[in-house]
């Protein structure tokens, strides 16, 4: 590992340079860049789901970590190359002051030639991914409105802002159920009139799912709140013929059930973050399903006909936040003094 403090991105170029060298790294190996825009303190996490990632997709791996806009710029960064990361190469950059609005700056020339770029946001979305020049030059683009405040809330705004080639993983924490419920259907061709989903009335898996019913099924699906489990606990759906099919969540396992057929136990296991990244990494087109899913979801139609590349639109968050305190100090409908 190569510690570089107080340093210039030029710098970080030639040490990464030089440290691949050392370690024989080759660049046509890289399947893609993973950009990860972090938090501080959820860097370790970061680096663990990354190193899981990589063991399938050998990738750069450009960790951001934006603090202190207000104080003095300076750029702090770590090389790492093979090692604790496994095949992964890693810069982690953490920006102080100013530089951390203009991250690009740091990042563009570290970007691996000739690979897909996909930003991994491993903290709460952004309201606008255009606000952010890290996700506008991506080729995917993926969040986790699970880490939002309200996470139904942050999933809606998910499917304001899409664009093709945008993903969640709330999506992909619902493949096993999707998987579940879908075989269902092998042995029967009976029409699905209703579904019921028992979940807390926050987890957006939930939501999510009952989108992709939705826009598979052309069914409204009843979601039932319920605080018994802390994620989604059960989908039931009923068909014309009269029969019912069930999938209840127990523990790392989910309980089959169906009309005139006995009970059947098949996995469903809460998977780590690196294997949920692993699995979003294994596409780097448009998913038109989860598209579809999360437009229903959220009343939104048209997502997959918006046009995938986004132009970038410069916030400065420092302003805003100037704006809004000046807002509050002049009060409804006045001025401040």
């Amino acid at each position: 590992m190569i510690g570089l403090w107080d340093t210039t991105g030029n710098e970080v170029v030639k040490a990464l340079a030089a440290e691949r060298r050392s370690a024989g790294g080759v660049a046509s190996g890289l399947a893609l860049t993973l950009v990860a825009v972090v938090e501080e303190k959820k860097v370790r996490e970061a680096e663990a789901a990354a190193t899981i990632a990589a063991a399938a997709h050998p990738c750069r791996l450009l960790i951001v970590v934006r603090s202190d806009l207000e104080g003095r710029s300076r750029l702090d960064a770590e090389i790492v190359v093979g090692g604790r990361l496994g095949p992964a190469e890693a810069v982690v950059m953490r920006m102080y002051g100013r530089l951390a609005l203009h991250a690009e700056s740091v990042v563009m020339p570290l970007l691996a030639p000739d690979v897909p770029v996909v930003t991994w946001w491993h903290q709460e979305p952004p309201d606008m991914i255009a606000n952010d020049f890290l996700g506008v030059v991506a080729d995917r683009r993926i969040t986790d409105s699970a880490q939002a405040y309200d996470p139904v809330a942050a999933l809606r705004q998910r499917a304001k802002d899409y664009a093709p080639g945008d993903t969640d993983l709330t999506w992909t924490r619902i493949t096993l159920w999707r998987t579940l419920v879908a075989g269902a259907f092998d042995t029967t061709e009976a029409r699905v009139t209703g579904a019921t989903i028992v979940a807390p009335a926050k987890d957006p898996t939930a939501w999510l799912m009952k989108g992709w019913l939705q826009s598979r099924l052309g069914i409204v699906p009843e979601l039932q709140p319920s605080d018994r489990a802390p994620r989604m606990h059960s989908v039931q759906l009923m068909c014309e013929n009269g029969d019912t099919v069930t999938v209840t969540r127990e523990e790392n396992t989910a309980l089959f059930s169906r009309t005139g057929q006995e009970d059947r136990y098949m996995p469903l296991p809460k998977r780590p973050v690196g294997d949920e990244l692993a699995e979003e990494l294994r596409r780097l087109d448009a998913d038109q399903i989860y598209a579809d899913a999360l437009g229903a979801m959220a009343g939104v139609s048209g997502l997959d006909d918006k046009p995938p590349m986004r132009v970038h639109v410069w916030k400065d968050p420092a302003l805003a936040a100037k704006a809004d305190e000046a807002g509050a100090m002049a009060g409804p409908g006045g001025s401040a003094a």
